[in-house]
């Protein structure tokens, strides 16, 4: 059974705006002529590596809540120029969307087990069609 993470998507008010940084990171790194992976640097290094890496994902908070994930590829600690421990937790580029879970506000990111984990919308049968917002009412009126 894998093992996720789950954290703030900060800046972001919607999946679309995650989505987008992404695509424009990764062509700024392709005209750099870097490797176009896709990471996000963190002050602490996950423990359960090994867990998180066999199917394990990052699952995104956006406006209050859960809405989509990445896959996990590598975490990959390092040590930055002022000497200070920090990790780069490495993504597939695609972003997942899932069914909508409230959550509120944390800092730094936690783990999620997978039976806490909101399911895929494509393996829920929901339609990604509805707006996010008749989404998030139908989920708490819990007919989704």
């Amino acid at each position: 059974m894998a093992l996720h993470l789950i954290k703030l998507c900060v800046g972001c008010e919607s999946v679309e705006d995650l989505e987008d940084w992404i695509a424009l990171k990764l062509d700024e790194k392709r005209k750099a002529g870097l490797a176009a992976e896709h990471f996000h640097t963190t002050r602490m290094v996950p423990k359960r590596v090994d867990e998180l890496l066999d199917g394990g994902s990052l699952y995104w908070i956006v406006k209050g809540g859960v809405q989509c994930r990445q896959r996990l590829i590598d975490i990959r600690p390092f040590t930055d120029a002022e000497g200070v421990g920090r990790c780069r937790l490495v993504f597939e580029p695609e972003v997942v969307r899932t069914e909508w879970q409230p959550r509120r506000p944390f800092q730094g990111w936690r783990y999620l087990g997978e039976a806490d984990a909101p399911k895929d919308l494509a393996a829920a049968g929901t339609e990604e069609e509805l707006p996010l917002n008749l989404r998030r009412e139908l989920t708490e009126l819990g007919l989704l």
